[in-house]
């Protein structure tokens, strides 16, 4: 015997189970023995066909090559392709179905075909019987068939509720009638699966064992006696209790339908079946039963909160606030009800965050008839920093988790409301751009409010910002969280007394004061901050912006906010850690310090840019003196963005633009002395030519090579340097750009100029090149030189060629290309020797 059997057998002498569990142990047994049986006749055939002899052969004439013979191939056993079970399930399931089905076609087509006592005695007798049978299944262990059975005689049971109304109660409502049929349909089928359960109870514990021989439990879906409390008895049948809950959802909304009920009252019938939805599924330990009662609880429970909701803000009084705000009250103990005996923490979390929203929204709906709409929002944020209370509480630790989380959403929605406050506030001010010195505004907040509306009923936002950033500061007190919430908090503040001047419409000069001393706390903080610098000097730099914007309606506050802005970043940038930004930060207000200076004065812009100069000359000093790279760096950038906008403002004046780009060619010079900025040099060359270039313009000069010169003399003087610094130095990299500079333009200009002095100096010039080129063996003069002096001759005699063109016949040039031709063909060795010749001599040249 099988040593599984014999375990089994054992186990069962320990315990005799019933007869039901007996047949159940048997089938598993026998079907594992099948399978054994298949596999050792399997192996068996294999054995066979390796254990049968060869057949004869005839004797070789050679000595045989040894091979291996492939051993022999298992016999393929034929699986079912599906279990017992499940084509039992299946023709059970088709089985309810037609059944089911014929009922329906009897009661509602041939009903009318027997009397009363025979209708009565026909459907009495098959209801009955569908739901007795499935004792008897259970009883010989057919639970598949029991399940099929009671789900016709459920079916039966509406049939029966339908035809006793239309025989017998054809005069009553029809959706009144509903509700009570559903909810007498609700308890008898509770009842039925209830009973069934209690007459089929085994006698002993409830574990069986698969056909792995692993024992499980069989008590239906998943008892939780010691969490909930309730034990129900063995549930055989597990159709009829999810059954008798889906039928529960409908009594109360039926009545409300019938009853023409207002919104409150279809309101509150989903509410309360939504809560006997939620008790359903925290008290009673079957899965099926959980399932089903926890969709009716959010679905109903979702719709019945929304429409509450909704008549909350459509309520015209404060009693309707009222009515509503109960409704609210009674989802949020639903959902808070739920958290505290979730399973899960996060379950539970998830239904506190819902439950403390549900109490903001009912308590905020209270206040907000009562109170002028610009208090609607802090009446909702009062709500919910009340939710704070029940952290120190000795509430279980997901549910003050998700009233905490309840709180930072109202908070968080609170201050999303005054966002659009503090851009108005922080963006308002930049439209004085294109109205400088036009006046005074009368208040603060026609200050901000240059070319943006200010929102209505947003008077209170500064107190909203306040109010969370109190709360930030006093109730997180986590070490993992609180530098994050002195942060956010710090941010809040400075919000709040942006937008306060504003608010509450104070003088302009007010509002500049409070701007300004903003920027004074906010570097100060910075200052202070040992690690967290960033966030405070970011807002007193965005703080500054939005001061030297709102001072730009007045010449005065102008002048006076530029000059302080430009002491108070210049006095921050010595702290450490503040430079980076505050050092360009004084530098920018100095340029436009300068600026405003000069339209104060009267002055012209190519005037004022001379004034702008100053930037440049200081920060090229300060650069020089600063050690650290991380400061240095942006106070150099800073004044080259001042030199550049110098010269944007003589931009219409070329002599004061000439004059511009020399100086800023010097401030460039003097930086390149220093070792780590030679690369500047660069720079400013180009200044100085460009200076160059715009005085010659503007004296009316036309001749190229009065821009040509001041480029190529320079260039050269740097090629003899660099060649007697380094002797392998190309030539064409050493005088190659300043040839090319005044030689090709004046080529050109040759080549279209009718007079001969031009030409005559250009040729002068080029063989002067061609011959120092010769000389000193340089490869890029003699190719340059020669090549120029070769085309400026070339126009030299193109007028005597063409006069001799046309004199002679036109097949004079042909002939003397084929001339030209034969003769190149019959010295072509020797020509290619010439030229290799050529090449090597040029090869040879620098």
């Amino acid at each position: 015997m099988p040593a599984n059997v014999t375990g089994t057998t054992l186990r069962s002498m320990t315990h005799i189970p019933p007869p039901a569990e007996e047949l159940r142990l048997l089938d598993a047994e026998l079907r594992q023995l099948d399978a054994r049986r298949a596999l050792l006749l399997a192996r068996r055939a294999w054995l066979v066909a390796a254990l049968r002899p060869a057949p004869a052969q005839p004797a070789p004439q050679a000595v045989p090559v040894p091979r291996a013979v492939p051993a022999p191939q298992a016999v393929p056993v034929r699986r079912p392709e599906t279990t017992a079970p499940g084509v039992q399930n299946v023709l059970l399931l088709l089985g309810g179905i037609l059944l089911t089905v014929a009922a329906v076609a009897f009661t509602v087509v041939s009903w009318g075909h027997l009397g009363i006592a025979g209708r009565a005695l026909v459907l009495g007798a098959v209801t009955l019987a569908a739901l007795g049978t499935p004792v008897l299944l259970l009883g010989r262990g057919l639970r598949s068939t029991a399940e099929s059975v009671a789900g016709l005689g459920l079916a039966l049971t509406v049939l029966d509720v339908y035809a006793l109304h239309e025989v017998a109660l054809t005069d009553t409502d029809g959706l009144g009638y509903a509700a009570i049929a559903s909810a007498v349909l609700a308890v008898v089928w509770a009842a039925y699966g209830l009973a069934v359960g209690a007459l089929h109870r085994p006698a002993g514990p409830r574990t069986g064992t698969t056909r792995a021989g692993e024992r499980t439990d069989t008590t239906g879906a998943g008892e939780r006696e010691a969490t909930t409390g309730v034990r129900l008895p063995t549930l055989p049948l597990r159709l009829p209790l999810p059954t008798a809950v889906a039928a529960a959802q409908l009594p109360l909304l039926l009545w409300a339908a019938a009853a023409d009920a207002g919104a409150r009252t279809v309101t509150a019938a989903l509410l309360v079946t939504a809560a006997f939805d939620a008790l359903v599924a925290l008290r009673i330990p079957v899965t099926s039963v959980r399932v089903v009662a926890a969709v009716g609880a959010y679905g109903l429970g979702g719709w019945g909160t929304f429409a509450a909701g909704w008549l909350s803000w459509t309520a015209s009084g404060p009693s309707a606030a009222a009515r509503a705000a109960a409704l609210l009250l009674l989802a949020a103990a639903i959902a808070l009800a739920a958290a505290w005996h979730a399973p899960k923490p996060n379950a539970a979390t998830g239904l506190a965050l819902a439950g403390g929203l549900i109490t903001v929204a009912a308590l905020g709906g209270v206040l907000r008839p009562s109170l002028p709409d610009e208090w609607t929002v802090p009446g909702h944020l009062a709500c919910g920093m009340a939710l704070l209370a029940a952290v120190r509480t000795r509430l279980p630790e997901p549910v003050r988790r998700g009233l905490a989380w309840a709180s930072g959403s109202v908070q968080a929605v609170a201050v999303v409301w005054a966002l659009p406050l503090v851009a108005i506030a922080l963006l308002g001010p930049v439209g004085w751009a294109e109205k400088i010195w036009s006046g005074a505004p009368t208040s603060a907040r026609d200050a901000v409010t240059t070319d943006l509306p200010w929102p209505a009923d947003a008077a209170t936002a500064p107190l909203v910002l306040a109010l969370v950033a109190g709360v930030l500061v006093v109730a997180v007190r986590a070490a993992a969280w609180r530098p994050q919430a002195l942060t956010c908090a710090l941010t809040l503040a400075w919000a709040t007394v942006l937008v306060l001047p504003a608010a509450l419409e104070l003088p302009y000069v007010a509002g500049l004061s409070a701007q300004g001393l903003t920027t004074v706390a906010a570097l100060v903080c910075a200052a202070r901050a040992a690690r967290t610098q960033a966030p405070p000097l970011l807002l007193a730099l965005l703080t500054s912006l939005g001061l030297a914007f709102l001072s730009l309606a007045t010449e005065g506050a102008t002048l006076t906010v530029l000059a302080a802005l430009t002491v108070l970043f210049a006095a921050a940038a010595w702290r450490p850690g503040l430079g980076p930004i505050a050092a360009p930060a004084s530098l920018a207000y100095t340029t436009a310090l300068a600026c405003a200076a000069g339209g104060s004065l009267g002055w012209l812009p190519q005037h004022t840019a001379l004034l702008v100069l100053v930037v440049p000359v200081g920060a090229a000093l300060l650069a020089a003196r600063l050690n650290a790279a991380s400061v240095a760096v942006p106070v150099e950038v800073t004044g080259a963005v001042a030199g550049l906008l110098a010269i944007a403002l003589t931009v219409t004046d070329p002599p004061m633009l000439a004059l511009v780009l020399a100086l800023c060619g010097v401030i460039a010079t003097g930086t390149a002395v220093r070792e780590d900025r030679r690369s500047v040099g660069y720079a400013a060359a180009a200044l100085f030519v460009s200076a160059t270039w715009v005085r010659l313009a503007a004296w009316g000069i036309d001749s190229p090579e009065a821009y040509t010169l001041p480029v190529t003399v320079p260039a050269l003087l740097l090629g003899v340097v660099r060649r007697r610094k380094d002797p392998q130095v190309s030539s064409w990299t050493a005088y190659g750009p300043g040839l090319s500079a005044t030689l090709v333009p004046s080529l050109f200009a040759a080549w279209g100029d009718a007079h001969w002095s031009r030409p005559l100096l250009l040729g002068a010039a080029a063989l002067l090149v061609t011959l120092v080129g010769a000389r000193n063996r340089l490869q890029a003069p003699l190719v340059l030189g020669g090549t120029v002096l070769a085309l400026d001759a070339l126009h030299e005699l193109a007028p005597y060629i063409v006069q001799v063109v046309d004199a002679l016949p036109r097949w004079v040039p042909p002939a003397l290309a084929g001339l030209l031709l034969l003769a190149l063909g019959a010295t072509y060795e020797q020509r290619i020797r010439d030229a290799r010749r050529v090449r090597e001599v040029l090869g040879r040249m620098d």
